[in-house]
């Protein structure tokens, strides 16, 4: 079996809520950084040490201890090639992901020549701890998890974590934190990171920080393993605009601040809306919330696109049938989604 991650539908126009992007935009700062860009700093490779610095700071790690990705994609992929390398046809070595999951884990393993190993979380989304504790064995080489995880926001408890990474020390452990900032939890500076050097920490600049166009994201991990991984990364893959675009980006913490606070209250104004129709929902310290429409998922998603707001169908995804995951961003923007999930179920009753 092969795996390709599906992209979805780019849209011009109307509420981008299916990807889980910054529906504010980023920092009016970042946008005078990218005006100032001279010519000498787009024709020469950039330097990133201004951009590693601030990163460092951020986390409150050592630089060394960080590698810029191309978005936190590249971060996946140069993860997978660096466990998986040596992997043959005849007796590949084995990646473990935790569906329902980001469809870019499989594509990943599968592309570096791993084996896929599908571990589906259990009934109502909880953590399979003890069923991927089972699956791994001495041809496991990665395992993906995210945290909180997509499409459904739940976190895995940080013990789960820790017991699954001190089981599998010769495998990585990839911890993707896409979702950190929302959700307050992250495994970066935690004092169990000194002995599970296996441990891969990937946190992106993309969803909280409205820095998806620019592609840049960061992989957290000792020393030893940040020094393994540059042998797979390209030397400058991330580009001079988002070099200097990022430190701007991490000093705008009321800006940030302030989307956080907008991304919180559209989570509970879509809590409400969805009790008072009947719709199941997960609650998710993402942003992004996952809702079970059941037979009517589809009349949402088309009468939602018929209205100008895109959100993204889940269903194929395992637990997930009926499933719906709409982004929780800009407040009036949640509003004008809640409004109209209304007006279609509404009027079909």
């Amino acid at each position: 079996m092969t795996y390709e991650y599906e992209r979805p539908a780019t849209v011009s126009h109307g509420l981008r809520l299916h990807m889980n992007e910054n529906t504010a935009g980023c920092s009016p700062a970042v946008v005078d950084v990218l005006r100032r860009i001279s010519c000498e700093e787009a024709a020469f490779y950039p330097d990133y040490s201004e951009a590693i610095e601030a990163v460092a700071r951020h986390l409150r790690v050592d630089r060394d201890q960080l590698a810029l990705t191309n978005g936190l994609d590249e971060g996946i992929f140069a993860t997978s090639v660096a466990a998986l390398r040596g992997s043959s046809e005849l007796d590949p070595f084995e990646a473990i992901v935790v569906p329902p999951a980001f469809e870019m884990y499989a594509a990943c393993a599968d592309a570096a020549g791993g084996r896929v190993v599908l571990i589906p979380q259990d009934q109502d989304f909880a953590f399979p701890l003890q069923r991927v504790q089972q699956g791994i064995n001495a041809r496991t080489r990665i395992v993906y998890l995210t945290n909180p995880n997509n499409p459904t926001g739940i976190v895995i408890p940080r013990e789960s974590i820790i017991a699954i990474a001190k089981g599998a020390p010769h495998a990585i452990v990839i911890i993707d934190e896409a979702y950190a900032d929302f959700s307050g939890t992250s495994l970066i500076g935690d004092p169990a990171l000194a002995d599970l050097t296996n441990i891969v920490i990937g946190r992106t600049f993309s969803k909280s920080y409205g820095l998806a166009g620019l592609r840049v994201a960061v992989l957290a991990a000792s020393v030893a393993r940040i020094t393994a991984l540059r042998r797979v990364l390209p030397p400058y893959s991330v580009n001079a605009v988002a070099a200097a675009a990022l430190p701007v980006a991490l000093s705008d913490t009321s800006y940030h601040d302030a989307y956080l606070a907008q991304s919180l209250a559209s989570k509970d104004l879509l809590y409400a809306a969805l009790d008072r129709v009947g719709v199941r929902y997960w609650r998710s310290a993402a942003n992004f919330v996952l809702a079970r429409f059941g037979e009517d998922s589809r009349r949402i998603v088309d009468g939602l696109k018929a209205r100008g707001v895109h959100v993204r169908d889940r269903s194929t995804e395992h637990g997930c049938a009926g499933c719906v995951r709409i982004t929780t961003g800009v407040l009036a923007h949640t509003q004008k989604c809640v409004t109209a999930i209304e007006e279609i179920l509404c009027g079909a009753r």
